[in-house]
């Protein structure tokens, strides 16, 4: 009788103790947060400290349901550090959906690996990895990561909710620092004052949500940090080995990167001899810019260099002219130095690049990922691309253009807006003469006239890629059945608004149906719309158009003698705040003369106009598939 009372006491311990590990059940979820959720954010504390000028102590505590594979890229820990940051300690467990706790992470699993890309030549930056490589969803992953930042100029933001379908139980945020020292935030979708407290004799700041359902991404849909809760943060002052700065104004955080770049475009007595040689009798100011560019182009590479303090500070121009290389900044800085060899007074700049959230304009701060350079003349201003070897002088294309930028000069920064390319730049500009035989084979040349950032991605193609590659790229591309690219050519216009000039010669088989008397033909052949919007209910958010273009067909079809037209796509002209359409056909004799004209206008619509939006894309994706009926006279 004692054994059984004994053993039920060990039992009743056991479950005791089972129980006290209990943690983030899934049964505990609110039922409003699961619905489209792959992941929930159980918890989490991100707390930052600021020890000083030169260093924070950075905490993040956090737990994640993985509610199915699809959330499954969320469940590794990454953690990135370099020698301006080093990770202190890592704890993790592992929970099933009943919140039994199944595994601890243990220091010999934690891997420490590079955290170099392809791209780069010289990287100090590395990453610690974890995984629990857990299958049986749901489950929870449990991490807490220190670490300390021997610098005060990167301040870590606050992003509760990161991607659609992902719901938040509980996120909190909390940044401690001196009372003299001030903390600069911008705030979105929160709604009050942080909560402020003491905390071992220093001023607490702590934001916190719960309960954010997964947030839903319609088509064109404004910035994320217009759709959920984000905080940004920056110091005022701050330093970064050895280095000290203000970031209060632009002009100021301006001053800060010049002195990162001052006196670092000392040129090799060689180079400025081929300086003097390649500007010598040039007299228009752009020519000179032109031709210094393009040696830049012939004589360097792109590759990332980002160690330490490099991952701001440019490397010297002797260094560049010797090795033929260097990032962004490097390159830009080369260019800056052969520029003002040549007595041209040029900008190292500051811009946000290729796509992401526009620049917060009122919130001076590191929003920047790379380097270009202003060439200021009153208001013909020329801008350089430095990493490529392809764009002309005075392009920006989609990678930089239309967005802020910080121009550096001696005083400071400014902030100011790159090239804009509108719906007069940004043109497709098409003609054919195609021919139908008695089988309805079609043959075909197309002429076309690409400008702005319509021709970004066909010139990548064509220079950097074999001609052979090229043609297997033409031959998949086109929506077209079967298909064959005979023949094609391209030619380049080089300018500060750059044109492609494109022919290709295409054979299509069995391109028209044809039934008894009858033939069917689709008169628009190389530029349908694929784009059909659903009806999205319940949307609240604005639709926001960043681009615009402008395409125009002209289009002349031959056909077999002897058929008269049965049936017609009307003539159609639709005009709406979103763009216009407008398509014609007509049969003369033996052929068909087609023209459409395309306009898709910027700007930003509220969510109550999507109904017409659809309407206009079901409208265009309809006529530009309307068929031409022509029957044997």
């Amino acid at each position: 009788m004692h054994r059984l009372l004994l053993a039920g006491a060990l039992l009743l311990a056991a479950a005791c103790a089972r129980a006290t590990d209990i943690k983030y059940p899934v049964s505990a979820i609110p039922e409003k947060l699961l619905k489209s959720a792959n992941v929930v954010k159980r918890m989490e504390e991100y707390e930052v400290t600021v020890n000083g000028l030169d260093e924070m102590i950075v905490r993040h505590k956090y737990a994640l349901t993985i509610m199915n594979e699809n959330g499954a890229d969320y469940a590794p820990l990454v953690e990135y550090y370099d020698k301006l940051s080093q990770v202190r300690s890592i704890e993790g467990s592992l929970y099933d959906s009943h919140g039994v706790l199944l595994k601890k992470l243990k220091s010999k699993d934690v891997l420490d690996i590079s955290a170099v890309d392809d791209n780069s030549l010289m990287d100090d930056n590395r990453r610690k990895v974890h995984q629990f490589y857990d299958k049986d969803y749901p489950y929870t992953v449990e991490y807490e990561v220190e670490e300390r930042v021997n610098n005060t100029l990167f301040f870590p933001h606050w992003q509760p909710v990161p991607d659609d379908h992902f719901a938040v139980e509980q996120s909190a945020y909390t940044i401690i620092a001196a009372p003299g020292y001030q903390v600069r935030y911008q705030a979105f979708n929160y709604t009050g004052a942080p909560v402020e407290s003491t905390v071992k004799d220093k001023k607490a700041l702590r934001w916190e949500v719960k309960e954010l359902p997964p947030v839903k991404i319609y088509y064109a849909s404004p910035s994320w940090r217009e759709l959920t809760t984000m905080v940004y943060f920056a110091p005022s002052d701050f330093a970064i080995q050895g280095y000290k700065g203000n970031m209060s104004s632009w002009q100021e955080f301006g001053k800060f990167v010049y002195s990162l770049k001052k006196d670092r475009d000392q040129l090799p007595a060689d180079v400025q001899q081929k300086v003097q040689q390649l500007t010598a009798g040039i007299t228009d100011t752009k020519e000179r810019i032109r031709v210094l560019y393009e040696y830049l182009q012939h004589q360097t590479r792109y590759i990332s260099i980002q160690l330490g303090l490099g991952g701001w500070q440019p490397f010297e121009a002797g260094y560049v002219a010797q090795k033929g290389y260097g990032d962004c900044k490097a390159l830009a800085n080369y260019m800056y130095s052969l520029l003002k060899a040549a007595n041209i007074r040029s900008c190292y700049t500051l811009v946000r690049a290729d796509e992401g959230p526009a620049i917060i304009e009122n919130f001076p701060s590191q929003q920047f990922n790379h380097v270009i350079l202003c060439v200021p003349m009153g208001k013909d201003t020329t801008w350089l691309e430095c990493t490529s070897q392809d764009l002309p002088a005075g392009y920006m294309s989609e990678f930089t253009g239309n967005r802020k930028a910080l121009i550096i000069d001696e005083s400071g920064g400014t902030l100011v807006s790159t090239p804009r390319y509108g719906i007069r730049q940004n043109v497709q500009v098409r003609s054919i003469r195609a021919k139908i035989d008695g089988e309805g084979n079609l043959a075909m040349e197309a002429h076309t006239r690409y400008g702005g950032t319509q021709q970004d991605g066909l010139s990548a193609l064509i220079n950097n890629l074999s001609k052979e590659k090229v043609k297997k790229v033409l031959q998949q591309e086109l929506e077209l059945s079967t298909y064959d690219v005979s023949d094609f050519k391209y030619e380049e216009t080089r300018s500060a608004l750059p044109e492609l000039k494109e022919e290709l010669d295409i054979n299509v088989s069995a391109y028209a149906t044809l039934s008894g008397r009858r033939i069917f033909i689709t008169p628009n052949i190389l530029n349908r719309s694929s784009r059909k919007l659903d009806e999205e209910d319940g949307r609240t958010v604005d639709f926001v158009f960043t681009s615009e273009w402008r395409d125009e067909d002209d289009y002349e079809i031959e056909i077999p003698e002897g058929y008269e037209v049965e049936s017609a796509p009307a003539d159609m002209t639709i005009r709406t705040g979103f763009g216009t359409y407008m398509s014609s056909t007509r049969l003369v004799g033996n052929k068909i003369f087609y023209h459409r004209v395309r306009e898709q206008f910027s700007g930003r619509f509220p969510a109550k106009d999507g109904p017409q939006l659809a309407k206009f894309y079901a409208d265009v994706y309809r006529a530009d598939r309307s068929r031409l009926v022509c029957t044997k006279k």
